[in-house]
């Protein structure tokens, strides 16, 4: 793969007091035949983040033309899953309605967070989510009694399969505790009800203590999986992997196709990517330095 890197698109900059900045894990999807809305979550002085979104032109992703002037997902009420910020997930229509898999942050007293995954759904086109429930959809189990958290949906021939993230131990790094997780896999009948547990399909190697945040398209037959890990080291960059059934993934990190810039907002870290295609043109939404702080940009794909 190649990609021309387009440059920094939007970082909210305190405008309202909930999105004081960052722009974490943008979210497009194609609104209509002239929009582009990616969601994000915007954080707010305690860093705290909730899901509003920007509208961008479809065919010049550089130019704004609306942001949210309120959340279109807010925090969960006190005591719940999501109380303590919420980040995307996945946004997809289905029958009419946009459901919305996000997951929802919780402070507890004997673990740095808690993270699991919620689902919200829109009738108003976007613009705002309700909470289909107040519990997550995917909560904890075994396999990740800290972390349990939906990046990626596809639904193919009745088959709600997701791919998502599992963490159940920290990494102590300097005296500070970072998640350990890696990518696993379910399916469901209707997308809201699933196993309590599913394969590990995408695991770190070397020094790689996380990956995640799973974004998996299907290209004709086949299936492409771009993610994150994050390193002993302090390198916090996107990969991908290739699959023939969307379960066994082999890892072709170099073929991503691009890296870090050598300075500006993308120089020291690239976060996140996901992938829309809008007529011939597949265009790559993604976070560059200090876990979305920078806010996010985009490329554009030259060679698959």
């Amino acid at each position: 793969m190649r990609w021309s890197k387009r440059g920094l698109v939007y970082c909210p900059s305190g405008q309202t007091s909930w999105a004081q900045h960052s722009a974490l894990t943008p979210t497009p999807i194609l609104l209509d035949d002239h929009t582009i809305r990616v969601y994000a979550s915007f954080r707010d002085t305690s860093g705290i983040g909730r899901i509003g979104y920007v509208d961008l032109d479809a065919h010049d992703p550089s130019q704004v033309l609306r942001v949210s002037e309120e959340p279109a997902l807010d925090l969960g009420t006190p005591g719940a899953f999501d109380d303590n910020g919420v980040i995307l997930g996945e946004v997809l229509e289905h029958e009419g309605v946009l459901r919305m898999y996000y997951v929802g942050f919780q402070q507890v007293q004997k673990a740095k967070f808690l993270a699991f995954t919620g689902l919200a759904l829109s009738e108003d086109g976007g613009d705002s989510f309700v909470r289909h429930d107040r519990a997550p959809v995917l909560d904890r189990s075994d396999e990740g009694i800290y972390i349990r958290a939906v990046h990626s949906v596809l639904v193919e021939n009745g088959i709600w399969r997701i791919w998502y993230a599992a963490g159940d131990s920290w990494e102590q790094i300097n005296g500070t505790p970072y998640p350990r997780y890696n990518i696993h896999y379910a399916e469901s009948t209707d997308g809201i009800a699933f196993p309590r547990q599913g394969p590990l399909v995408v695991d770190g190697t070397g020094s790689e203590y996380r990956i995640g945040r799973p974004r998996v398209i299907r290209r004709g037959e086949d299936y492409r999986m771009f993610y994150t890990r994050g390193t002993l080291e302090g390198d916090y960059i996107a990969g991908c992997a290739t699959s023939a059934d969307g379960v066994t993934w082999t890892r072709v990190d170099d073929e991503l196709g691009i890296t870090l810039s050598e300075s500006g907002w993308d120089s020291r870290s690239l976060a996140y990517p996901s992938l829309l295609s809008v007529e011939e043109t597949t265009y790559m939404f993604y976070n560059g330095n200090d876990m979305g702080r920078t806010g996010f940009g985009y490329a554009v794909l030259e060679e698959w």
